[in-house]
C-alpha cells in the first residue's frame, strides 16, 4: 500500500494529506447503494460509507484516488475561532457577541444578540463552554422523553459526547449518548439526531425499516437537518477553554 495511504496491523486506516495524517473511517451501511467520501466536520477524519457488501481495500482506494479533493477541503475549512470576550458564539442556531463585564454575573445571561458575562476574563471561555453542556443536558432530556414517548419506551439516561466522529450513537444494551455541541445547532438539527438514535432503540440498523420510523416520529424534514450537519456542522466544533 502507498505509504501516504497506509494501515498497521490491528490499525484503523489513514491517509496523509500533503503532511496531515486523517484516519479514514469506513461504514458498512445496510440502505447504502454507493461509496460516499466526506471530511468529517472539523476535518479530524475522512469518512466512507458503503454497502454492507462492499470491501474494504476498494474504499481505501477510493480515498486514494480522491487525495486532491480530499486535500483541497480540508484547507477550505476555517480556522476555528475561540470563544473569547469580543468574540461571537453559536446557540441554538443563532449566532451571539459575547459581552464581557469583570462587575457582572459569572452566569452567562442571553440579552438580544449579545451574551453576557462576568468574572476573570481568562476564565470566559471555560464558563461558557459549562454553560452550553448544561443547556445541552436540559434540552437533550426533553427531546429524549418526547421522541421516546413516541415509541412507548422508557428513556434511557442520557450521556453527553464531545465526539470528534459522529454526533450521536446507541449502543447495544439501550445507552445513548448525543453531542453537546448540537446546542449550537438549530433546534431541529439538534432533534433530528436525537430522534435517530431513538428510532435505534426499535431497530439497531438502517434498514427501511428503521427510516420509517424516523420519519414517523421525527416532525421535520430529516433529509434538510442532514444537509444541514454536512454543510455547517464543522462550525460546531468552535475551541473552548
Amino acid at each position: 500500500m502507498l505509504d501516504w495511504l497506509r494501515r498497521a496491523p490491528s490499525e484503523e486506516p489513514v491517509i496523509d494529506l500533503g503532511g496531515r495524517v486523517l484516519p479514514v473511517v469506513i461504514r458498512r451501511l445496510a440502505h447504502a447503494k454507493r461509496m460516499t467520501l466526506r471530511l468529517a466536520p472539523d476535518g479530524s477524519a475522512v469518512r466512507i460509507s458503503i454497502p454492507r457488501w462492499g470491501r474494504t481495500a476498494d474504499a481505501l482506494d477510493f480515498a486514494a484516488r480522491r487525495r486532491a479533493w480530499l486535500a483541497g477541503q480540508l484547507d477550505r475549512l476555517p480556522a476555528p475561532v475561540p470563544a473569547e470576550p469580543d468574540g461571537t458564539m453559536a446557540f441554538r442556531g443563532e449566532a451571539f457577541r459575547i459581552a464581557h463585564d469583570p462587575a457582572a454575573s459569572r452566569r452567562p445571561a442571553l440579552e438580544g444578540a449579545i451574551v453576557r458575562i462576568g468574572g476573570p476574563a481568562e476564565s470566559v471561555s471555560t464558563r461558557l463552554r459549562r454553560w452550553l453542556e448544561a443547556e445541552a443536558r436540559r434540552e437533550l432530556i426533553t427531546d429524549l422523553d418526547y421522541y421516546c414517548a413516541q415509541i412507548d419506551r422508557a428513556p434511557p439516561k442520557l450521556a453527553l459526547s464531545n465526539a470528534r466522529r459522529r454526533w450521536g450513537s446507541c449502543a447495544a444494551d439501550g445507552a445513548i449518548r448525543i453531542n453537546w455541541r448540537l446546542i449550537m445547532a438549530p433546534d431541529a438539527v439538534r432533534r433530528s439526531v436525537v430522534a435517530h438514535e431513538v428510532a435505534h432503540l426499535v431497530h439497531f440498523d438502517h434498514s427501511p425499516r428503521f427510516h420509517a420510523l424516523l420519519a414517523r416520529i421525527y416532525e421535520h424534514d430529516i433529509d434538510e437537518a442532514d444537509r444541514w450537519l454536512k454543510r455547517e456542522g464543522r462550525s460546531l466544533y468552535q475551541p473552548f477553554g
